[in-house]
């Protein structure tokens, strides 16, 4: 992992395709040391969440390359590493669990830093709408999944992306009001270089992916729900 992290690190100050044509070796080398790391971190959350077996490699990662025609960011890469671990895989709109690797820093404006993520981010509105069902239906098992994910490996509901009002069809100021302005309804924990250079990655990752377990698969049953209804 220090191969990718020193990779990465040296992308992010040379963010051109000269730079990146001249140290293609070194990126093979980081992706293939992140794609052995991917392949044992899928298979070991597939050990506790069935809704994720059989999931491939390619299901599961994303090209270095940027898509810059609609960014006013035109640096050509991608300074991060990610793997989203996701029922019918990274396109499907299902929840997942998300792996990231990325160098803290502040150059380009851009701050950075390693996250665990678990949950559902921009969703389609129809999943939306479901996952709000969910919360107003079944408020306490969510919240009680998410206090215990929060208890055994320190997990926080990410409440950045809300609405300043009640979304149309629930009733504003009920005991779930914050919960159903959330746009996005995912868990995040941030975590170091040490966690990430330790021995034992994929296993420890994997732990702190199976206390979610009971959360992901609430916002999964939503998912799933609005997309056998749409």
């Amino acid at each position: 992992m220090k191969r990718i992290l020193d990779f990465l690190s040296d992308l992010r100050a040379n963010n051109n395709r000269e730079w990146f044509a001249t140290n293609k070796e070194r990126y093979r080398e980081a992706e293939a040391i992140f794609g052995e790391f991917a392949v044992k971190l899928i298979a070991l959350v597939g050990e506790f969440d069935p809704l994720v077996r059989g999931l491939t490699l390619r299901d599961c990662t994303y090209r270095i390359y940027r898509d810059t025609r609609f960014s006013h960011d035109k640096t050509p890469y991608k300074t991060h590493f990610g793997l989203y671990v996701c029922p019918g895989g990274k396109k499907s709109g299902n929840a997942g669990y998300y792996f990231h690797i990325e160098p803290s820093g502040s150059e380009g404006g851009l701050i950075g830093g390693h996250l665990l993520d678990a949950g559902i981010y921009m969703p389609e509105p129809a999943v939306l709408r479901s996952v709000r069902d969910e919360m107003f239906d079944n408020g306490e098992a969510v919240l009680a999944a998410i206090s215990s994910a929060g208890a055994a490996a320190g997990w926080e509901l990410d409440r950045s992306n809300s609405l300043k009002r009640t979304p149309t069809g629930y009733p504003a100021g009920s005991e779930w009001d914050d919960y159903l302005k959330l746009k996005d309804f995912h868990l995040s924990k941030s975590f170091d270089d040490a966690y990430l250079l330790a021995p034992g990655l994929a296993e420890r990752a994997a732990a702190d992916f199976c206390a979610t377990l009971d959360f992901m698969t609430l916002m999964n049953r939503a998912a799933q729900y609005a997309h056998e209804n749409m």
